[in-house]
């Protein structure tokens, strides 16, 4: 069973996440997670997988995951979002997700990020919008 933080602790413990890195990663965490609320007001924000922040709106967007050399921005059903910009420099052989590695230095383009954070919001509800065929059915067409 998936375990999910409450919106108000999970708020709080990417707050410390941010704090306990104390470096360049935490500045970049931060600043992402202000651009994710900017680009989506209603973003929920979620702390899963032991640790691991996560921005949703009818869905996952993406995930905040912090490593030594980089700050992963993980989208969900990133294969099938639009980047015109190429932020997408990572994980990009998989049929689902895309990821973008911020590192140390790197220019965010806050533009497209924010772009990138609303298609996948539109994804999310489109996928949403759309009725699932039954088992049934499914069968039946194979």
């Amino acid at each position: 069973m998936k375990k999910t933080v409450a919106t108000e602790s999970a708020s709080r413990l990417i707050d410390q996440r941010i704090q306990d890195l104390g470096d360049w990663r935490g500045k970049v965490l931060a600043k992402v997670r202000a651009l994710i609320h900017a680009a989506d007001p209603e973003v929920v924000e979620e702390w899963k997988w032991m640790g691991t922040p996560v921005w949703s709106h009818d869905g996952i967007i993406c995930t905040g995951e912090s490593y030594k050399s980089a700050v992963k921005l993980t989208f969900l059903k990133g294969a099938a979002l639009e980047d015109p910009a190429g932020l997408f420099n990572s994980s990009l052989d998989g049929n689902a997700r895309r990821a973008i590695d911020i590192h140390e230095g790197d220019k965010i383009n806050e533009a497209a990020l924010k772009a990138l954070i609303r298609a996948a919001v539109v994804l999310n509800l489109e996928s949403k919008s759309q009725p699932k065929a039954s088992r049934a059915k499914r069968k039946r067409a194979d």
